[in-house]
């Protein structure tokens, strides 16, 4: 079993940045698949970005050069930190951890992009 809990959600301006970060309980964070989706409302839950446990990384093409995930495997952390941010990318943000076909969700956090 892993906990997830998530943090750095927010109100950004148009072009604005923010770091979402998703800490991890649990000895094997380092075992995991992390990643981040995204739920917008009245669409459906989308992948944003994975990074496999050898930190390699797969972004949604929607968000390549502007969104870079990351992960601190000493702290059982991984982070997103999103730049040039859009409207579009208004959205509930939820880290996830995958291993051995069981997934593992966090609460979410609500990112907004308003002017």
């Amino acid at each position: 079993q892993v906990q997830l809990v998530e943090s750095g959600g927010g109100l950004v301006q148009p072009g604005g940045s923010l770091r979402l970060s998703c800490e991890a309980s649990g000895s094997t964070f380092r075992l995991y698949v992390m990643g981040w989706y995204r739920q917008a409302p009245e669409k459906q839950r989308e992948l944003v970005a994975l990074i496999t446990n050898g930190g390699g990384t797969n972004y949604a093409d929607s968000v390549k050069g502007r969104f870079t995930i990351s992960r601190d495997n000493a702290k059982s952390t991984i982070y997103l930190q999103m730049n040039i941010l859009k409207p579009e990318d208004t959205a509930v943000y939820y880290c996830t951890a995958i291993r051995g076909g069981n997934s593992y969700w966090s609460q979410g956090t609500q990112v907004t992009v308003a002017s």
